[in-house]
Formats: C-alpha cells, sequence, structure tokens
C-alpha cells in the first residue's frame, strides 16, 4: 500500500513547475564577446543597487553569467561601475526618546554656544546701528 505524502512534502510523481526560460540580453544583442568596458551592456545585469543579478533573473546561461560577472568585477575595478549604490530611504523607525525634537550630535554645547555667540554679536550690531540713527536724528535737528 502506497503511503500519501506527508505534510510539507510533494508527490514525486506530482507535475513539476514548467516555465519559459528568459532568454538573455547576450543572445538577443548577438555579443560574442562580453567586454569589460561596455558599461551600458554590464549595467543590465546589476541591480538598482550595485549587485549583479542571478543567471535565472538574466536569462543568461552558466558561461554567460560566467563572463558577465567577471566582466563587471574587472569594470568595478578599473571603476567603470560601482560596487555599490547607496539608495535614500526615509526613516520609519518610531520616534527618538527626546520627545521627538531631532538629535543633536555630540558637539551640541559647542554648538549652541556658537549659536548665542552669533546671536548676541547681532544685538550688538543692532544697538550700534540705532544709536548711528539715533546720532544723524540729533545732528538733524540741531542744524
Amino acid at each position: 500500500m502506497a503511503k500519501s505524502p506527508g505534510r510539507g512534502q510533494r508527490a514525486r510523481d506530482a507535475a513539476p513547475r514548467k516555465f519559459k526560460k528568459k532568454t538573455s540580453p547576450l543572445i538577443i544583442e548577438k555579443v560574442e564577446y562580453v567586454d569589460y568596458k561596455d558599461v551600458d551592456l554590464l549595467s543590465r545585469f546589476m541591480s538598482d543597487r550595485g549587485k549583479i543579478r542571478g543567471q535565472r533573473i538574466n536569462g543568461n546561461d552558466v558561461q554567460q553569467q560566467r563572463e558577465v560577472a567577471n566582466a563587471i568585477k574587472i569594470a568595478r575595478e578599473m571603476g567603470l561601475l560601482p560596487y555599490a549604490r547607496r539608495v535614500a530611504s526615509a526613516s520609519r523607525g518610531r520616534p527618538s526618546r527626546d520627545g521627538g525634537r531631532p538629535r543633536n550630535d555630540e558637539n551640541s554645547v559647542e554648538t549652541n554656544e556658537t549659536e548665542i555667540d552669533e546671536i548676541e554679536n547681532e544685538e550688538v550690531m543692532d544697538d550700534q546701528a540705532e544709536d548711528q540713527v539715533e546720532a544723524t536724528i540729533e545732528d538733524g535737528e540741531e542744524a
């Protein structure tokens, strides 16, 4: 008597999933030699973050994928392609412990002192400007 497949197991005689294999851009464009200097072609085989995509995603066979990977690695060494790209992302974390106020760096005391000095300098400049205006008004009245 044949056992039924257990939980999480698939029967061996069940039909395997069939999918159409992607055709490689190398075959479509009839590329004979993958050159490390062809940055436009190589960047197609990389993700937006700079990783080399797998051969199932690219549609390459084993030999093509090996050639593409080696060309990308050489182009990275030469500085033609990036090792990784930064992707800007919005922070999705919870608010900070200080009640959501912007976090100051280690030099926050120094920063605050310089800001206070700038404000005091502006006040002194304003006082000097007011004194000059008053002096000119008094000179105008005397004349």
